[in-house]
């Protein structure tokens, strides 16, 4: 695996829709550094800190979010000269967001006064009174031809139905709702689906006419949804829940299917494989490590080392046996926001694994099968899990927890690699849209990884087994 020097940043960092560009924010700076090269191929100067970055869907504009000003700033890479102020006035800017005919920008003012859209080709804007939320409540079919966006008014939520071609507002419909929480078009968007605040668990879908297809309750008086996500395929919609299970719904009953639970406790009869995240005594040198979509390193069942380049401490995977207690915290009673429940929750792009985090275990990631309806692995790292995130072109998943070392997992294993930066750590990553490069991100600076796939015959002999024995 190869990784670049580190540069500075201040805020977020987005890769282009296209894959070509990374988009970095430097204090008031806005830096576009080329993917393979990342030399610098565009500098632009905003008038304040920059909270948010935005590319368009076509690669073509950059959305910069001044939101302590407030203000949105936009910006041109193939026509430096040309840039684009939005200011609300008194209403203040709480989020910006791209239209999907990059030619459009949505802004919601403080205090969801109102949801403005703003043309970029003309001075024309359209207004949505009051919109429920600041940076959710918005959801865009797949095809970029219409947005559901909520709304409250008179203590009743509704979906606004807009055409994204004239801005025009095609239905509005109520839903049945106390307090709603989020929407989410369906990726083949033939529905809706909605949920409630966590007080309440309820999940409606609907169809883009009005009509409640299914309402789903799995329990009563209890906290309820935490996290909801469609797999890429659409044919499966998962919930993750205050009760530390994930439901999983299919596309043609919408009844529930499976549902997974994450008990601190895993006894047998288990076929999942349990990674122990334990440091290394060895002292090898391994200067690179090469992963192909299964892993070509020097890695066995049980465990797999990692180079010493950059300082930091030596750490392998050890596959463990069950029956295993998982570590857990009790969450307080007495504060808002409980730390239980399922806060991450993302489908492998090819629909057949999802990763699920138990929010009162934040130390383990669980990895689930939608085949054969069983956990395929468990990662326990010691340090809580900061993010986590799929290879969008193949079954390969990367995690990080604020220490120098990056974590990897496909079907065929688990490893652990060393960041060759000296006091970098990774609190945040994403990967571009094509896979070919991985952005790691530390409190103050960044560096991009590319995984290198070896070739048959560079592949080790896997009978020199260098990890312990359980």
């Amino acid at each position: 695996m190869e990784f670049t020097e580190a540069f500075k940043q201040t805020g977020p960092c987005s890769f282009s829709p296209d894959s070509r560009f990374l988009a970095i924010a430097v204090d008031y700076r806005l830096v576009v550094r080329d993917v393979v090269s990342l030399k610098v191929v565009q500098l632009f100067s905003c008038v304040d800190k920059i909270s948010s970055v935005e590319w368009a869907p076509d690669s073509e504009y950059i959305l910069c979010g001044l939101y302590k000003r407030p203000m949105v700033q936009a910006w041109s890479l193939s026509q430096p000269d040309w840039t684009c102020k939005i200011d609300e006035g008194p209403a203040g800017i709480a989020y910006a967001r791209w239209s999907p005919d990059s030619r459009h920008i949505l802004t919601t003012s403080e205090f969801q006064l109102r949801l403005t859209v703003w043309s970029l080709v003309n001075t024309a804007c359209v207004h949505v009174q009051w919109p429920k939320h600041g940076s959710k409540g918005v959801s865009f079919t797949k095809d970029g031809k219409f947005a559901a966006i909520c709304t409250r008014r008179d203590c009743k939520d509704y979906i606004n139905l807009l055409s994204c071609h004239s801005w025009e507002i095609m239905t509005v419909f109520a839903v049945d709702t106390v307090d709603l929480a989020g929407v989410e078009w369906s990726p083949d968007d033939s529905a809706i689906v909605v949920w409630d605040s966590l007080l309440e668990y309820k999940i409606l879908i609907y169809s883009p006419d009005g009509r409640c297809l299914f309402k789903y309750l799995a329990y009563e008086s209890g906290l309820g949804v935490k996290t909801v996500a469609w797999s890429p395929c659409g044919q499966f919609l998962a919930v993750g829940s205050y009760d530390q299970a994930v439901r999983t719904l299919n596309h043609l009953t919408w009844k529930t299917f499976a549902e997974f639970s994450h008990a601190a406790y895993i006894r047998s009869p288990c076929n999942a494989a349990i990674y122990k995240e334990v440091d290394d005594p060895w002292q090898l040198d391994m200067s690179e490590l090469c992963l192909s979509e299964g892993f070509s390193c020097n890695m066995q069942d049980n465990g797999a080392e990692n180079g010493t380049e950059g300082g930091g401490s030596r750490v392998k995977y050890a596959l463990m046996d069950v029956p295993i207690t998982l570590p857990s915290m009790k969450p307080a009673t007495d504060k808002p926001n409980p730390k239980q429940g399922i806060g991450m929750l993302s489908w492998s792009n090819d629909s057949h694994y999802f990763f699920t985090r138990n929010d009162n275990m934040p130390t383990a990631l669980w990895i689930w099968d939608i085949c054969r309806l069983e956990l395929a692995a468990v990662l326990v790292q010691k340090d809580p899990i900061r993010a986590a995130a799929w290879d969008p072109t193949c079954t390969r998943l990367v995690l990080c927890t604020e220490s120098p070392h990056l974590y990897m997992w496909t079907p065929s294993g688990a490893c652990c690699v060393n960041i060759p930066l000296l006091n970098f750590r990774i609190i945040d990553l994403k990967w571009n849209s094509n896979g070919s490069c991985l952005l790691l991100k530390d409190r103050e600076s960044f560096c991009c990884a590319t995984i290198i796939s070896a070739l048959p015959e560079e592949e080790p002999d896997q009978s020199d087994d260098t990890s312990e024995d359980e």
